[in-house]
């Protein structure tokens, strides 16, 4: 039995280690394993361990922190709002919030009008399903299998991916229903990009017509950790019109793609659509502090003058969490983060397409503005994975993750997932340290090379 320290005992270095992993659980992966590095120090595009040294953050965390560490803009904010007002009850109102509401209707697509602060992006999809279902009077939610849209017990339930699968069957609750992505790597419907005619958008269609009771459609603009997965063009448009037509709401989860991410305030002001719920947090205040939103239209936001909005929580519009949200907007404008993630973003990507000729392991790179990935594959012809969904549950040691290892050895820290890795820096990463982390990705890539059987 791991031996627990009297909280006023003063712990070194290692023993930090131990007491989290005795007392806390790390998520999505079994627990033996789990040794969590020491951080204690993290500025502009580097974090820092213990031991002294420096890694350049080429996730940016967990895709959040997009203006970088320590903005002092942003830190400012949050002192001042505690010493001012650290919290009142949702049901008054605070400049902070006031002023955050009036800034998004400044960068958020046109029609968002209504909003409710949360304090995660699961915390904003569970409130994106409840005003959907309240508004529309339906219950079922068509999700994609390769989504992530959070762990609580409805975000889960929409959860494409293998993290919804311990929670089964109680996470199926009625309602959430599953169709293809959009994924023109490797077509979940064996289809081929451009004469598909956007099968998997008609696929969903074909479920609205099919099912009774459909009350929205939630995707993820851009997908996330399951692959950066950036549709055709006509892919987003199709699928507004689809909904519009059938009178089901459409749901973009922004939570990741959002905020300057793809090159554009949000990822469907790419293709110029306009969701009914647009839902967001991470970069919303660079995930300094905590906070999620759920943006409505109008319409929505109507229906309930005289309608009971039936949802709420005690952190709901916690100042503390708005007055950074403030700053860190004034912050990506000033900066003009925007343009410079377009910028930075279009040259990351010609690094990371030159990587593909010398390594036989990468089957493919994708991405828009700074999100990229890299399917990791062990045969290109057939484009099979070296690892599955299975492996991840399972436990099985992952390739991506032996890659990740050897690049945070050489000192740059990557996200990976399942069979790929994602690249999506701080929005104001530098040339030189793009060149830095595609360098230690070119080296570490050799493992998976070693790996490949054609």
């Amino acid at each position: 039995m791991t031996e627990v320290l009297h909280p006023a005992t003063a712990l070194s270095d290692p023993e930090i280690t131990d007491v989290t992993k005795a007392l806390n659980y790390g998520t999505w992966r079994k627990q033996k394993s789990w040794k969590p590095l020491y951080i204690v120090d993290a500025e502009g595009c580097y974090f820092t361990d213990a031991a002294g040294k420096r890694y350049l953050d080429f996730s940016a965390q967990l895709m959040c922190v997009n203006l970088g560490h320590k903005n002092p803009a942003v830190i400012r904010a949050i002192a001042d709002q505690a010493e001012s007002l650290a919290y009142v009850a949702p049901g008054y109102t605070t400049r902070a919030r006031a002023e955050l509401s009036q800034l998004l209707l400044e960068v958020l697509p046109e029609g968002l009008t209504k909003f409710f602060f949360t304090t995660s992006g699961t915390e904003a999809n569970e409130a994106a399903f409840k005003i959907a279902r309240m508004y529309t009077g339906k219950s079922k939610i068509i999700a994609r299998y390769r989504s992530y849209h959070g762990s609580t017990s409805g975000s889960i339930a929409a959860t494409g991916d293998p993290r919804r699968w311990a929670s089964e069957p109680s996470s199926k609750g009625p309602g959430v229903i599953f169709g293809p992505e959009v994924n023109c790597y490797k077509c979940p419907i064996h289809h081929t990009y451009p004469g598909c005619n956007i099968a998997c958008a008609d696929y969903l269609e074909h479920m609205i017509v099919n099912e009774s009771d459909v009350a929205a459609v939630i995707v993820e603009p851009v997908v996330g950790t399951n692959g950066v997965l950036v549709p055709p063009p006509e892919y987003l448009p199709r699928l507004r019109e689809i909904c519009t037509r059938h009178n089901v709401l459409l749901i973009a989860d922004e939570v990741m793609a959002g905020w300057g991410r793809t090159g554009e305030w949000f990822a469907v002001d790419n293709w110029n659509v306009k969701p009914d719920i647009l839902v967001t947090a991470k970069g919303i205040t660079s995930a300094y502090v905590p906070l999620g939103l759920c943006a409505t239209t109008g319409a929505i936001a109507e229906f309930f003058e005289d309608h009971y909005f039936a949802h709420g929580h005690t952190y709901e519009a916690h100042p503390l969490t708005l007055a950074p949200a403030v700053a860190t907007i004034h912050e990506m404008q000033r900066l003009n983060l925007i343009d410079r993630a377009k910028e930075m973003g279009a040259y990351l990507g010609e690094k990371l397409k030159a990587l593909q000729p010398k390594h036989p392991s990468v089957g493919d790179v994708r991405g828009l503005g700074l999100f990229w990935a890299l399917d990791l594959v062990k045969n290109r012809t057939t484009k099979q994975p070296f690892n599955n969904m299975r492996d991840k549950v399972d436990g099985t040691a992952l390739v991506v993750d032996k890659v990740a290892a050897d690049m945070m050895a050489r000192g740059v820290s990557m996200q990976a997932w399942i069979s790929h890795l994602v690249a999506a820096p701080p929005l104001i990463i530098t040339r030189e340290e793009i060149d830095v982390a595609v360098e230690a990705l070119d080296q570490a890539l050799a493992i998976a090379d070693t790996a490949v059987t054609a």
